[in-house]
Order: structure tokens, then sequence, then C-alpha cells
């Protein structure tokens, strides 16, 4: 059997975008994997689509976070590769930031990753064995105006990462992060969406505004997320650990 004919990978926000992308390429490795998210028609859809199993899971409650991972280890083993993918992207200028707009961020894109993290990291080290990827963003590794919260989460992410690397490194369990720059999934349509409707530009100007951003003149696509991802997972990058890997043409040195 292959390396990842024993692996049990779990996908957190893997019913779309970036996340669906993951686990599309992971199960299509021979791997056994779980998708997690909180809508449980479009999880359930794509679960059947590439063969995996789903449960539905709001990565900021913990009780939720628990119950899922229980039942996915009842059903298939051990979690072997966690990818934290769950996030959430908004704008908004830091002096009309809400208290729950910070938090809300703040829950998702940073605790989500601990609360998931913490329920596979000890049989990981037990085993000796553990691959985790956390998908943050080059919001973690320069700062965007406007979108602050996302920033100081993604970053925050981007040291958990490290500290959690040096922690696990003589044990057999790397932990690293993926840093795309904007990917072609529904965050970026949104992202179109508010420019228009602020703006009154036309879409093919509203993209161009998102782009210029990209050396390389065009949006990241999910499946190359993907692909870097599953080079983390591989059985040869034991190597590769508490590394923040840009992902987004250039944008980022």
């Amino acid at each position: 059997m292959s390396w990842y004919g024993n692996q049990h990978v779990v996908v957190t926000g893997g019913g779309s975008g970036i996340g669906a992308a993951i686990a599309e390429d992971l199960s299509a490795t021979g791997a056994t994997v779980t998708i997690m998210g909180r809508g449980e028609e479009r999880l359930k859809s794509k679960a059947e689509k590439i063969s995996a199993n789903y449960e539905v899971c709001d990565v900021t409650d913990r009780e939720q976070v628990v119950a899922a991972f229980s039942a996915a280890i009842e059903k298939s083993g051990p979690v072997t590769i966690l990818v934290n993918n769950a996030g959430v992207a908004e704008a908004m200028p830091f002096g009309k930031m809400s208290d729950e707009f910070w938090d809300r961020l703040i829950a998702v894109n940073l605790d989500g990753v601990r609360n998931c993290t913490r329920q596979v990291v000890d049989e990981m080290l037990e085993a000796g064995s553990g691959r985790i990827v956390n998908v943050a963003s080059t919001a973690a590794l320069k700062g965007y105006s406007y979108i602050s919260a996302y920033c100081a989460a993604k970053h925050a992410v981007v040291g958990l990462t490290r500290s959690l690397a040096l922690e696990f490194a003589g044990r057999g369990v790397t932990v690293n992060a993926v840093c795309p720059g904007y990917t072609n999934t529904d965050i970026v349509d949104n992202a179109l969406e508010k420019i228009m409707s602020a703006t009154g530009r036309s879409r093919d100007e509203a993209m161009a505004e998102i782009v210029k951003a990209n050396p390389q003149g065009r949006l990241v696509e999910p499946d190359e997320v993907a692909s870097t991802v599953r080079w983390l997972c591989d059985e040869n990058s034991m190597s590769i650990t508490g590394q923040a890997i840009a992902i987004a043409g250039g944008e980022v040195m």
C-alpha cells in the first residue's frame, strides 16, 4: 500500500474553494479523507463526488469540534494529516470595526486552527508521525489596508505554525503553513462584487484591481494550493517544517 493509502486526512472548510481542491487532490492519492464545514448540503455533495466522508462542524465551537473529530476517528481511524483550511476574509476600516467583527474573524481564522489541532496532535505525537498544514494567506506575511483583523489572525497562525514545528520537531510531526495570494474562489467573487458596488467599476476593472498585487497578473488557482499542500504531506517531506510558503506569483518573497 502507498504512503497515502495509510493516511486519514481531515480538511476543514472542505466543502468549497481551496479546501475542496485540497480534499479532492488528497483523495485522489488513495488517502481516506474527511471534510468538515458548517454547510451539510455542500459537504455532502462534495464528499459524494470525491468519495470522502464528512462531518458538520463549526471550528469556533469547541464542543462541535470535539464531536466531529470523535466521529471521524471512529469511522476512519486516527487522523494522520490535518489541513486547517476553514477561514473567513472580510474587510472593515479599523475605526469602524465592532468588537463582534474582530472576535469573529479571530475565532474562525485563529482559534479554529487551535481547536482542531488540539484534537489530533496527541495521537500524532504518540504515533511519532503526522502532518499539519495550516492554510494562511499572504496576509500572514504582509499588511493590507482594511483587513487588520484578518491580517492579525493570519499572522498569528504563522506564529503558531512555527512554534508548534519547533515543539514537535523531534517527534515525527511536521507543521507548515501555505500562504496563497488572491485565489480563484467565492471569496474573490465576493470581493469583486463589493468593489463593483462601492466604486461603480466594471467586473473587468475590479478584477484588474485585485490581480495587480500579483506580479504574474492573475489569480492563483485552488489546484496550485492543493498541490503544494500535498507536497508538504508527502512521505519524503519530513525535513520541511515551520515554513510559511507563499503561493502568490512573486507578490511575497
